[in-house]
């Protein structure tokens, strides 16, 4: 089983990534979530977290092995955990993953039915089985974005005024929870709320 990969990116689609290894272009699916920060990063060598699995079945006499890709390890357990949700899948799964995990597990750990609604392809009876089935397993998730910031020396009310000032700029919430993400991911310490901002402006400005 691929379980990690490692190439120069190629071309970047709505969907996938191609990635450069050696003599071989390999199609990397990829949930919104990760598309947005992989925005801008052509021609830059990226790792990406994998899950390797085979489409079709035995009825369509074709079987079609493919690979998903996420920036960390925590975003391919809490895919597998969407995916196994009775009717959704890996197919659905990637629609409907373009939330930050902590954003995306608090929803379903405070049965926000409405709120998941909202994603792409989640209708309501799948918003319910969301709830319904992994409310106890999402726990585990609960903590990433409180564990991100505090590594990057930000308090949980810092990130939540970060939050509220890209909104207020012209993010959208879906962009701004990614934004920051990424800022928080990248192990770089932030004196305060102002240097987060500088660099989520930063980077979107390299992104064009």
């Amino acid at each position: 089983m691929i379980r990690a990969i490692t190439g120069r990116v190629v071309q970047l689609t709505d969907s996938a990534v191609v990635l450069e290894v050696g003599p071989f272009e390999y199609e990397v699916l990829v949930p919104e979530l990760v598309r947005r920060r992989l925005q801008g990063t052509e021609g830059k060598q990226v790792r990406l977290h994998t899950l390797h699995y085979l489409e079709g079945g035995p009825a369509q006499n074709r079987l079609v092995p493919r690979l998903v890709g996420f920036l960390t390890t925590t975003q391919r357990e809490f895919f597998e955990l969407l995916a196994s949700v009775n009717g959704l899948g890996v197919k659905k799964a990637l629609r409907a993953f373009v939330w930050p995990v902590a954003e995306f597990a608090s929803a379903i750990r405070q049965k926000d039915t409405a709120l998941l609604n909202t994603l792409p392809g989640i209708g309501r009876s799948t918003a319910e089985r969301l709830c319904a089935q992994l409310y106890r397993d999402v726990e585990r998730f609960l903590a990433v974005y409180e564990e991100e910031s505090a590594a990057a020396g930000l308090s949980a009310d810092d990130i939540n005024a970060a939050f509220q000032t890209l909104v207020q700029v012209g993010w959208s919430e879906t962009e701004a929870r990614s934004d920051l993400e990424a800022a928080l991911s990248s192990g770089k310490q932030f004196s305060d709320v102002e240097e987060l901002l500088r660099t989520v402006f930063s980077t979107a400005a390299r992104k064009g």
